[in-house]
């Protein structure tokens, strides 16, 4: 039987493996993030430009309240 190699580019479809995703409640998460900030964890910036999946309504009520917000 003759073998044959590839080169994997990172452009096979079967490669496309989905992250684990798991849920929490947003007050258990407003809670560990507004703790991490305030104490200015090193961690919380490794993760700054990860994008997190939220509900439709979540994100039209955060991006009202930044539009309106007053200034500062």
């Amino acid at each position: 039987m003759h073998h044959r190699l590839r080169l994997y580019t990172g452009d096979d479809e079967f490669a496309t493996t989905a992250e684990p995703k798991t849920s929490i409640k947003l007050a258990d998460l407003i809670r560990v993030i507004s703790d991490a900030s305030r104490f200015k964890r090193s961690w919380l910036n490794d993760f700054e430009n990860d994008d997190v999946e939220i509900p439709t309504d979540l994100y039209d009520v955060i991006s009202t309240y930044w539009e309106v917000r007053p200034g500062a």
